[in-house]
């Protein structure tokens, strides 16, 4: 989205002077801020810019208050915006991560994104991960031109809780995050519910998987000559071999 789209939209359905004191605000907050944008690579324009227009700063796209973001969705729907909203870990960030957003913006005007914290990443996967620590995963995607706005799930969360507050027109998911009866459950609060595919062949359990594998290679045969060493304490022994065979069944 872009400066020209929300004033095109706010032209559209005339709502843009009728505001209320405290939406108007929201509504200028997203479509201005003093500054120099580019309208093209070659024009340099002196306007204004917010946090959905020209040249916005990513930072400005993380809305890390929840109060704060649902006053910036209805400032988006009071001007007739459609909302997709998509959510994940997304640690190592890969071009499926990418293209996938890409499909999902697709699906409407503006896209949130719910990125899940480091405290939700270690109930649901273990306590390594995530690699990239929230911070750092958030500014990977605010980066991506198809992300509009992001923000944080937290475990103390209510559950769906990001997805009643936003009540997107349209929901996306993957396939593995819901079953059918939670994808039905789920269109109560949004428009529709879209479930994508894979969108790239890799994934980050699998990247994760080879980066053990390399490292486990390399500490396999100085391991193993450990063990041929015969003078170990049992619980010493018992630990090395259970590293070495998980090391040679990951290989296979």
């Amino acid at each position: 989205m872009n400066v020209g789209e929300v004033e095109l939209a706010a032209h559209r359905h005339k709502t843009h002077h009728k505001l209320a004191s405290p939406m108007r605000s929201f509504v200028l907050l997203l479509v201005v801020k003093m500054g120099n944008v580019q309208h093209r690579s070659d024009t340099p324009v002196t306007s204004e810019r917010g946090v959905l227009g020209y040249g916005s700063n990513p930072e400005a796209r993380f809305i890390k208050d929840h109060d704060l973001l649902r006053q910036y969705v209805e400032a988006l729907k009071t001007l007739g915006m459609k909302i997709a909203l998509t959510s994940g870990t997304f640690d190592l960030i890969h071009v499926g991560h990418a293209r996938y957003m890409e499909r999902a913006k697709a699906y409407g005007d503006v896209l949130i994104v719910g990125v899940d914290s480091d405290a939700k990443v270690k109930i649901r996967k273990g306590p390594t991960r995530p690699i990239v620590p929230e911070d750092e995963r958030v500014q990977m995607l605010a980066y991506l031109r198809s992300v509009d706005l992001i923000t944080l799930k937290q475990p103390e969360d209510a559950k769906w809780g990001l997805i009643k507050l936003v009540h997107p027109d349209c929901l996306v998911v993957t396939a593995e995050t819901y079953d059918e009866k939670q994808l039905k459950e789920l269109e109560k609060y949004c428009g529709k519910v879209v479930v994508l595919s894979p969108q790239a062949t890799t994934s980050t359990s699998a990247q994760i998987r080879r980066m053990q594998i390399s490292w486990g290679s390399n500490i396999v045969e100085p391991l193993s000559e450990v063990l041929a060493l015969g003078n170990l304490p049992e619980t010493s022994r018992a630990i090395i071999q259970k590293i070495v065979h998980g090391v040679k069944r990951a290989k296979k």
